[in-house]
C-alpha cells in the first residue's frame, strides 16, 4: 500500500497510509517521544480496512498486528527516552451481565517483550452519566440499580501507560524554571498564582510546584474531557461507530513532561491530528500517520491551525 497522501514542512510531517510502512524509511533511534491511542481492539470499528486495527477478529490477531507498531516504536525510539499509550479496559458486550478485558495489561506486556518498562500508569477519570449517555451501556443505568445492582457496573477510567526505553537517556528533559503552563480543569490558588514567571528558587516556586503535584497524581480528575481538535466532519459512513480524540490536556501534559522543544514526537495512529497538533503548539516537530482518508483530512485541516493557535507562554519557541 502506498502513501496515498502526505504533508511535510519544516514543523511537522504527515501520511495518508499504513504506519509501518510509513514508519519503515525512518532511521534507527530518531524520535524522541511516541504518544498515541491504538484502536481499542473489540471495543471500536474505525472503517473497513484489512490493514485497520479495529478490524482483527480477536485478540490474539489484533496483538498479532498490534506487535509491529510496539517493534517500530522499540526501534525509532532514542535510549532512555518514552512512549506513551492511551487505553481503556475493554467490556464484553452490552447485556447487563458482561466482564471487562484487560486490554491494558495486554500493551503492558506486549511493551516488556520489546524490552520497555511501564514506569507510570495514571488513571483518567470519566464521569459516570456522561459515559452511559454515550455509550448507553446498560449497567450503567439507574434502572439497573433499582432492578438488580449486582448487574451494575463503572464507568471504565482511561489509562495511561508511560513505558521508558532501554538504555540511557543522554540528553534531559529539563525545566529549570519549573512548569509554565497548567492543562486542566482545576482553578488554580490565588497564592500559587502569584508566582507565575518566577525566576527565583525553585524551592519557592509554587506556581510550578501546583502544577507539578497535579501531574504527578497517578488519577487526573481534572482532564476536560470536551478539549479535543475537531473531529465530526471525519465521519462519513455508518460503519464508523466512534470518533472522540485524545483530550489536548492529556497530550499537553505528556509532550511538557517528556520532550525537550525541536525534539520528535510520533503517533502512529494520527486520528484527526491531536499529537502532532499539540506538539507543533508546543515547539516541537511531528510525525503523523493514519490509515483513513477521512481522518487524514481532517487532520491536515486541524494541525494547519497549530502555528495559529500558539498560546502566549510558547511564543519565544518560535523566534
Amino acid at each position: 500500500m502506498a502513501i496515498k497522501q502526505q504533508e511535510i514542512t519544516d514543523e511537522y510531517s504527515i501520511y495518508n497510509g499504513d504506519c509501518i510502512e510509513v514508519f519503515s524509511e525512518y532511521p534507527d533511534q530518531s524520535t524522541d517521544l511516541w504518544v498515541y491511542s491504538p484502536p481499542f481492539g473489540g471495543l471500536y470499528q474505525y472503517s473497513s480496512s484489512e490493514r485497520d486495527l479495529s478490524n482483527c477478529l480477536n485478540r490474539d490477531e489484533f496483538f498479532e498486528h498490534y506487535k509491529f507498531v510496539v517493534a517500530e516504536s522499540a526501534r525509532l525510539i532514542k535510549p532512555g527516552r518514552m512512549v506513551c499509550v492511551h487505553c481503556t479496559d475493554i467490556p464484553s458486550g452490552n447485556t447487563g451481565l458482561d466482564s471487562i478485558y484487560d486490554f491494558p495489561g495486554d500493551i503492558i506486556r506486549l511493551h516488556e517483550k520489546y524490552d520497555f518498562k511501564l514506569v507510570a500508569r495514571r488513571i483518567i477519570w470519566k464521569e459516570p452519566l456522561t459515559v452511559r449517555n454515550r455509550t448507553m451501556s446498560k449497567s450503567l443505568s439507574h434502572k439497573c440499580l433499582t432492578l438488580d445492582s449486582t448487574k451494575t457496573s463503572i464507568a471504565n477510567a482511561d489509562q495511561l501507560l508511560t513505558f521508558r526505553a532501554k538504555g540511557i537517556n543522554d540528553l534531559p528533559v529539563s525545566h529549570p524554571t519549573g512548569l509554565l503552563n497548567y492543562a486542566g480543569s482545576d482553578k488554580m490558588p490565588p497564592e500559587n498564582k502569584e508566582y507565575e514567571g518566577w525566576t527565583g528558587s525553585q524551592l519557592q516556586n509554587k506556581f510550578s510546584h501546583w502544577i507539578w503535584r497535579q501531574y504527578a497524581s497517578s488519577v487526573w480528575m481534572d482532564i476536560r474531557i470536551d478539549n479535543v481538535l475537531p473531529h465530526r466532519d471525519a465521519k462519513e459512513d455508518e460503519e464508523e461507530k466512534h470518533c472522540h480524540p485524545l483530550q489536548l490536556d492529556v497530550i499537553e501534559r505528556i509532550i511538557c513532561l517528556y520532550s525537550n522543544p525541536n525534539e520528535i514526537v510520533v503517533t502512529p495512529f494520527m486520528g484527526v491530528g491531536s499529537e502532532v497538533y499539540q506538539a507543533v503548539k508546543m515547539g516541537r516537530k511531528a510525525i503523523g500517520a493514519e490509515l483513513k482518508p477521512s481522518y487524514y483530512r481532517q487532520s491536515a485541516k486541524n494541525v494547519a491551525e497549530a502555528k495559529i493557535d500558539i498560546p502566549q507562554y510558547q511564543k519565544g519557541l518560535f523566534g
